[in-house]
């Protein structure tokens, strides 16, 4: 989503921003990856501002980021200040890229825009002084970013394996997607590896091996931006333990019989149902401006309320949508299209963004299409005097850079845990078992389909569908998206909507993608963009896009990739950054990627992450930061370190979680301000450390795991 405005100059920070989002559409599709580039990034760069700022703190310069202490003894810059901050941001963002993107598919595209940023900039790339005490801003930069690689491979996210698992494992054997049916599937819950020939990632990278593993199961682990002990749940599943942040409860497993009454089949069945939407041929038209879509604010909780909010046959959400735009208070103008082309575009639009740079890289698109809109007043949360470019930019890439680590960690945490099956594998597994409505139909099964008029049904003998030999007799088939194979020439061909054998579904994907590899529970996307939408909502003051409406163009038979389409010119419109969210949750149904129940749970998460990021990141800003203290490692195996800034003598208390005290500990910190405890003969699980002053005043309670 690239701006539409024109910019006359950009921060510096913007500038490698834009160089972060070239390296991730140019790198692998990995969400989490990208999430933890887009986050470090823009550390960097805001601690290089805060740096010279008499206000505001740096976060991870001269700091405590989780088990990490990051160095530093001042710095007394040569240059100006205005070009130190240029200077040290260019070779920090520029060493720490060239670390992250060393092995990416186009290595070339990437390397060769950051050399000519760096040459723009008349900056020696071969200078790789970290000797920042000379007051060079170059060795400064160089130095923040062998800190942050230093940070990155312990982590917790395995980088220096390249992020690969340490322990988990499928319990599902591979679905050929290439072969009819799901016959294979043993557990109807749990996620699926699919092997598909010549596999290739939302980015068009081709990925070796025909079945890419899980991406990111293990997330729970990274340490992360705001999130705390206190959002978080350790579960143990198959003998392994996860790391689950604001964990919400389990999705809907497949019950025996009930049919459509079963949330597991009414989910996956309305997933299957929506695809019948994406046929250009049907002529139903709706109206897609902010006058009809959006303004919903409510989630659903019930079985029942996500029946109601849900429109199962048409499609959509009970959106009230907005008269009036409340900028210009004129009424928002209709724009009436057919509802197969709103439903392709956006399950193509959203996937991962229009130049696939995954949902945390497009929503710093969105960011910086909304920096750039001539209707914006740059005024922190909307009040008080207007930054400079260069303030905005790195105070709001560290908000939002802070709400998309955390957002990763908070769904992959989950999707790893959950390992909640996605719909290829859900609607082909309850189709080869039959169906679930009617005892006395052919093929009835507790754990089958339910049969839709319409929509879902069985192959009767007079059935194009049942074959030379009647051999699909009494099989299941949709009316929907008839699949990729339909398509031989993507420029000039559609795949339509019909009937076919469930047994041979597709979401709408290219055949050598399919469906993202990890599981479902819960949406990524729903995650990413509701936490995002509430950073913009707070950053900018304003619900509402700048102007009262956010725009994306679309040419006819210029968007779609893996076939023709749209047929004639729209725009995507969104009043608020929310409405703009709930219509990338939308979009995942309508793709064939999520169900419902993958969607809700994930904006709630990110609904609370991106509140609590913002609030978090707010703190470093003003010099309100208090210094509290620190424990790590946590979780801990023998000897925990406590980091306190206090001089006079303090008590410590040790408590389990009924409030029995174990121990209790005398002394003072150290010159370090660290003090260090045996927590050796504990017992695995939660305690809690009371840190108390000299005259017995409470100063602050701690939470840590023993492992």
């Amino acid at each position: 989503m690239s701006s539409v405005f024109s910019i006359q100059s950009q921060s510096i920070a913007r500038e490698w921003n834009e160089a972060v989002l070239v390296g991730i559409r140019n790198d692998y599709a990995r969400p989490t990856v990208h999430a933890r580039n887009l986050y470090h990034s823009s550390i960097l760069m805001y601690d290089v501002w805060a740096l010279f700022d008499d206000e505001a703190e740096t976060f991870f310069l001269g700091k405590q980021a989780g088990d990490f202490f990051c160095e530093f003894e001042g710095f007394t810059p040569v240059e100006s200040v205005v070009e130190s901050r240029r200077k040290a941001m260019s070779y920090a963002v520029y060493r720490l890229m060239k670390h992250r993107f060393e092995k990416s598919p186009r290595v070339e595209v990437i390397f060769e825009n950051m050399e000519t940023l760096m040459e723009h900039e008349n900056y020696d790339t071969n200078y790789l002084s970290v000797n920042y005490q000379t007051g060079d801003a170059a060795a400064l930069g160089n130095y923040m970013a062998q800190q942050m690689i230093a940070f990155g491979l312990q982590d917790g996210a395995n980088e220096i394996n390249d992020y690969a698992n340490t322990f988990y494992e499928p319990v599902n054997d591979e679905l050929n997607t290439d072969i009819a049916g799901n016959d294979l599937l043993e557990f109807p819950n749990r996620w699926q590896p699919l092997k598909i020939e010549n596999f290739v990632d939302q980015s068009g990278n081709s990925i070796p091996g025909d079945t890419p593993p899980f991406l990111s199961p293990e997330w729970g682990f990274v340490t992360p931006f705001s999130l705390t002990t206190d959002d978080l749940s350790i579960k143990e599943r198959d003998g392994d333990a996860y790391w689950v942040y604001n964990s919400i409860g389990t999705p809907s497993y497949i019950k025996e019989g009930l049919g459509i009454d079963d949330p597991y089949k009414w989910g996956f069945s309305m997933v299957a149902v929506w695809g019948a939407h994406l046929g250009p041929e049907n002529e139903k038209m709706i109206d897609i401006s902010p006058r009809s879509i959006g303004n919903v604010d409510y989630f659903p909780n019930t079985f029942e309320e996500y029946k109601e909010y849900y429109d199962f046959i048409e499609g959509g959400d009970p959106s009230l949508g907005r008269a009036l735009n409340p900028v210009t208070n004129q009424p928002y103008e209709p724009q009436i299209v057919k509802r197969s082309d709103y439903a392709r575009v956006l399950a193509e639009f959203w996937a991962d963004g229009p130049d696939s740079e995954t949902p945390p890289g497009h929503w710093f698109t969105i960011l910086n299409y909304v920096s750039d809109h001539p209707g914006l007043v740059k005024k922190y949360k909307g009040e008080g005097e207007v930054l400079s470019d260069l303030e905005w930019d790195v105070k709001s890439y560290f908000s939002l850079g802070g709400a998309m680590h955390d957002s990763a960690i908070a769904a992959w945490s989950n999707k790893g845990y959950y390992d909640y099956i996605r719909p290829i594998s859900a609607i082909r597994y309850m189709s080869f078992k039959g169906q679930s409505t009617d005892p006395s139909l052919p093929r009835f099964d507790p754990h089958g389909i339910p049969l839709i008029e319409g929509y879902i049904e069985l192959v009767d003998e007079n059935d194009p569908l049942v074959g030379a030999f009647q051999e699909n007799l009494n099989k299941i088939k949709l009316y929907t998206w008839l699949g990729p194979d339909q398509i031989i020439e993507p420029t000039t061909d559609v795949a339509g909507v019909g009937w076919l054998l469930a047994e041979e579904w597709f979401p709408y994907q290219r055949a050598s993608f399919v469906t993202p590899p990890f599981a479902g529970y819960v949406s990524g996307h729903s995650t990413y963009s509701r936490a995002a939408a509430e950073v913009l909502t707070r950053l900018t003051g304003s619900e509402y896009f700048p102007g009262g409406m956010g725009i994306f163009e679309i040419k006819q038979n210029d968007f779609l990739v893996f076939e023709m389409g749209p047929t004639e010119d729209m725009q995507l419109q969104w009043a608020t950054y929310r409405d703009a969210s709930d219509q990338t949750s939308l979009s995942r149904i309508w793709g064939g990627i999520h169900p419902a129940i993958d969607d809700i749970p994930g904006r709630i998460i990110g609904e609370k992450v991106g509140n609590q990021a913002f609030d978090f990141a707010e703190r470093y800003f003003f010099g309100g930061l208090q210094v509290e203290p620190v424990v790590f490692p946590n979780p801990v195996e023998d000897e925990l370190t406590v980091l306190y800034h206090q001089k006079s003598p303090v008590q410590i208390s040790i408590y389990d979680t009924s409030g029995r005290r174990i121990s209790r500990i005398e002394g003072d910190f150290g010159l370090d301000s660290s003090m260090k405890l045996d927590v050796s003969t504990l017992s695995r699980g939660v305690y809690f450390i009371s840190i108390e002053n000299e005259k017995g005043k409470n100063i602050e309670a701690l939470r840590f795991l023993k492992r």
